[in-house]
């Protein structure tokens, strides 16, 4: 899930950014990256433990080093990361995640990257961001992560968007709930990125439009608020947002007030998006993406035009 160039000022840019990437590229050694990868053991102990209920998931065989570049605070629970990943080997397609080697944590913990697989592929940079719980991996990002740790990574995961140069245009609904933004801000950078590539040379695949629904309690808990409506600014024939939230009790302030609405995403916002043409992208809490599944579906939209992750 967090951090890009964006969200650390002065990260990739400047002498600070330039020791940090040298650092990165120079490969870990083996004997490091076994380290790391044994020392976080498979077992499992809790039926929501991330590899237990993605035990049948397809991953890449790639176990990639990574080491801690910048943090940020996102909001009052969820600190973002970015990671610096040199071995070329290691890829990714617009929202999936990545199983989270500790090195002296047994439990193995699993995030998605929030970042366009574009930043990889330039920068050699992913972007993470983990909301604070009692889970031992997200306890290790809050209280011990610091610049430079050392961490191993390996892409899994069937939630992505991943279109061809010769795919027909299509437009996307993502909709998000809480820190399910994260595998579907990955998905709205990446089509951003797809539009100045076409944009600019009139090559690559071209993206339709993009709708992005997002619901949270409070505005606090808007995560790359700035982020977004950057994107939608740049592309406001392109990308537009809906924030939601449940439970505002401040004022909201009038950068965001034109994009937010007060209660829960609808099911007549969503139906008024339906067309032949359109993907649909759900994460957030088990319930709210089985909603939007299931009156998808009773709407007549084909399955294979709606992909949904579940967070626990």
């Amino acid at each position: 899930m967090a951090c890009i160039a964006i969200l650390v000022p002065g990260l990739v840019g400047g002498s600070a950014g330039a020791t940090c990437m040298r650092a990165a590229l120079s490969r870990l050694t083996p004997g490091t990256l076994r380290h790391l990868t044994l020392t976080s053991t498979m077992k499992s102990k809790r039926k929501t433990d991330h590899l237990e209920r993605t035990a049948s998931v397809v991953r890449r065989e790639v176990v990639a080093a990574a080491k801690v570049c910048g943090t940020a605070s996102e909001s009052p629970s969820v600190k973002s990361l970015c990671l610096l990943v040199a071995d070329k080997d290691f890829s990714f397609k617009a929202g999936q995640w990545i199983d989270f080697f500790i090195p002296g944590v047994s439990v193995v913990g699993g995030f998605s990257m929030c970042s366009s697989p574009r930043l990889l592929e330039q920068e050699r940079m992913i972007e993470l961001a983990v909301k604070y719980t009692n889970h031992p991996p997200a306890l290790w990002v809050h209280n011990e992560c610091t610049l430079g740790s050392e961490v191993a990574v390996r892409v899994g995961g069937e939630f992505f968007f991943d279109p061809q140069p010769t795919d027909a245009p299509r437009n996307l609904v993502l909709i998000a709930g809480g820190v399910g933004i994260n595998p579907l801000l990955s998905i709205l950078r990446y089509s951003a990125d797809l539009h100045r590539e076409w944009a600019n040379k009139r090559s690559g695949y071209e993206i339709g439009t993009i709708k992005l629904f997002y619901s949270v309690k409070n505005t606090s808990e808007l995560l790359f608020k700035k982020n977004i409506l950057d994107l939608v600014s740049e592309f406001p024939e392109k990308i537009a947002c809906s924030l939601h939230v449940t439970k505002q009790t401040t004022q909201i302030s009038a950068e965001l007030r034109p994009y937010i609405t007060e209660g829960r995403i609808t099911e007549e916002e969503i139906k008024d998006c339906i067309s032949n043409e359109t993907l649909f992208y759900i994460c957030g809490p088990p319930p709210m993406t089985d909603f939007f599944s299931k009156q998808l579906e009773n709407n007549h939209v084909p399955k294979e035009h709606i992909f949904f992750e579940k967070w626990w």
